[in-house]
């Protein structure tokens, strides 16, 4: 195949990487990586710029959303991610995710997203308990 006509790429190391920039959008892959154990996650981030959109591929995902008053955490909803959904998080949401180690998620952002325009709110070890038991009643069940 023509390297010219069509870009073919993948990424199967831990953790996130762009894997096509174009203009204005990226596209990157999500590996499980050991930070987004629920015990672990040290923060939820939005972006103040631009919607991202996440696409299972492989594995399990759970898409972790709270709105936030005066800078703190609400209600945290989870959403057990179905492989090939599209699951668009509104700019502004206060997000985060736990992978399974066979995990792979695609991501769509603005290209631009970094952490200058993500602003990330630090959690406690009771908000990484209540993510941990999210977690349990959408997997262990």
């Amino acid at each position: 195949m023509s390297s010219h006509l069509v870009e073919v790429s993948d990424y199967n190391a831990a953790g996130y990487a762009p894997v096509v920039d174009f203009q204005t959008w990226r596209v990157a892959i999500l590996n499980y990586i050991d930070e987004l154990e629920t015990e672990l996650i040290d923060n939820f981030q939005c972006h103040l710029e631009t919607d991202e959109v996440f696409v299972l591929l492989e594995g399990k995902c759970i898409l972790f959303c709270a709105e936030t008053t005066q800078g703190k955490l609400g209600e945290i909803v989870a959403t057990n991610m179905q492989a090939g959904k599209i699951y668009n998080i509104k700019q502004g949401v206060y997000h985060t995710h736990t992978l399974s180690q066979d995990a792979k998620v695609l991501i769509v952002e603005n290209r631009d997203t970094n952490d200058n325009n993500s602003p990330k709110i630090t959690v406690s070890g009771d908000i990484q308990q209540q993510l941990n038991q999210l977690k349990t009643q959408l997997w262990d069940n």
